[in-house]
């Protein structure tokens, strides 16, 4: 059983948040970017934790790879929950919970009890799993990759937000308030638990599982699969090869992202000699990228599957994961800062891009296993993120773990090709687009007609209350 009454447009409706589509998706964006500024809001101020702590570079390597460890396993979970509870109870439990450990690590007085914290936190990353579920059951095929790109983009947003808004709320307590750089970075980040807890209360009382209802109410009128029958379909669709191909293709994009998200201030710092908040405010123009290239990901996806059919979503994939490999390699031999900071641009442009398409292909892979599929290769993004973190920690000089990065990502993006679908698949799923397309034609059919019908009633009138006047 599918979902159904799913949105066929998503920009035609853009503001009607009377539509529980539209709302859901204002709120899946609005809670992930929340998460995701709390989730890096550390990073900018690692420049002060590392000296009031006194942290060596394995140590701060260390705590680079504890905020993306644990969201791994977190993401995992939540795929599962999401198929036995719905989303809109599982982004409200991860949201409240999550934002103690976000206040918490404030109690940090050490690299041990930083460490602890700083691998609490991650836990809030698996909101991207949530994001992505939410808004697939909310569009259909036609605008789905768009919503799936756009939702996680403009959540993405808040990792390249929180790179000069951060340092921004620690000077007010610095210089305004007159607390100590000790006191400001922990203010700073207790005040960020608290918002994210307030945005949790708000996702439970805002939106809704899908279209028709709750899944609780969905499964009482026979319209869902009982919960029983998640765990099967959870590992039926973990046996699947494509997923798996999808997971290194995520840790080769979003992985990269989430640790250029976490070393970027740190490294203008160290290798170009900025200030602070220059570095943070450089940094920031990599995630900040997030506001269109994830949803320009999504499009083309969207555009390609209707040329090609899911071939060439997977076509898609392939082209700008190769072009991120390439970017990547040329930005780490940048050593002058009006060089390197448009390739960081061209590489965060097709990083995110990359990112946008993999999840136009993931709602198509098992419609059964949403959570599955959506938490396992959300997982990636994370794996990809450790495996980074340990080259970051190692004695390499960072331009060099650049490259090496740079040039694994372009091969990965061979594994595209590998990511196929049956004839049957690719007929179904081309009629369920064109179903979907046709919907939204007909309501744009309706609202040129009402026009058409508006335009002819004041010509008629006019006609009628001026009969001498000459007929055009």
């Amino acid at each position: 059983m599918e979902i159904q009454n799913k949105a066929t447009s998503l920009w035609g409706n853009f503001f009607n948040v009377k539509m529980v589509q539209i709302r859901t998706f204002h709120m899946t964006w609005f809670a992930f970017f929340s998460c995701f500024f709390a989730w890096f809001g550390i990073a900018p101020l690692m420049i002060i934790v590392r000296d009031e702590l006194q942290l060596t570079k394995s140590q701060v390597g260390w705590s680079i790879i504890a905020s993306v460890a644990v969201t791994v396993f977190a993401r995992f979970f939540i795929g599962w929950l999401c198929d036995r509870i719905g989303p809109r109870l599982s982004y409200t439990y991860l949201l409240i919970f999550g934002a103690f450990p976000v206040a918490g690590i404030g109690l940090a007085d050490s690299f041990e009890t930083f460490l602890f914290f700083r691998l609490l936190i991650g836990i809030i990353g698996a909101a991207f799993v949530i994001t992505q579920y939410h808004t697939t059951v909310m569009f259909a095929p036609n605008v789905v990759g768009t919503a799936n790109a756009t939702s996680a983009g403009w959540g993405n947003l808040g990792g390249g937000v929180t790179q000069f808004a951060m340092p921004m709320v620690f000077s007010v307590f610095v210089v305004g308030f007159g607390f100590s750089e000790a006191v400001g970075w922990r203010l700073s980040m207790m005040v960020v638990g608290a918002v994210i807890f307030v945005v949790g209360i708000a996702y439970y009382f805002l939106t809704q599982d899908a279209p028709e209802g709750n899944y609780k109410e969905l499964r009482e009128q026979g319209k869902l699969p009982p919960k029983k029958s998640v765990t099967a379909d959870y590992f039926r669709a973990m046996a699947d090869y494509r997923v798996w191909i999808l997971f290194l293709i995520y840790g080769a994009c979003f992985g990269i992202e989430l640790t250029v998200n976490n070393v970027a201030a740190l490294y203008f710092y160290d290798y170009f000699d900025l200030s602070l908040v220059a570095a943070g405010g450089v940094a920031a123009s990599f995630g900040l990228m997030n506001i269109f290239a994830r949803t320009l990901g999504g499009i083309f996806g969207d555009n390609f599957g209707a040329l090609w059919g899911l071939k060439g979503r997977s076509f898609w994939l392939f082209i700008v994961l190769l072009g991120e490999g390439c970017a990547l390699m040329v930005f780490s031999q940048m050593q002058v800062l009006f060089l390197a900071l448009p390739m960081l641009i061209i590489f965060s442009l097709f990083t995110q891009m990359a990112e946008g398409a993999t999840y136009s292909v993931v709602p198509f892979i098992n419609k059964k296993a949403l959570g599955a599929v959506a938490g396992v290769v959300g997982a990636g993004g994370n794996a990809g993120a450790v495996a980074a973190g340990f080259l970051f920690k190692g004695a390499m000089d960072w331009p060099d773990v650049f490259f090496v990065i740079g040039v694994t990502v372009a091969c990965a993006s061979v594994l595209a090709f590998f990511v196929r679908f049956s004839e049957a698949q690719e007929e179904e799923e081309k009629a369920n687009f064109e179903a979907a397309s046709l919907d939204a034609l007909r309501v744009r059919a309706e609202r040129a007609n009402a026009a058409l019908a508006q335009s002819v009633a004041v010509v008629e009138q006019w006609n009628a209350q001026h009969p001498e006047a000459p007929k055009s």
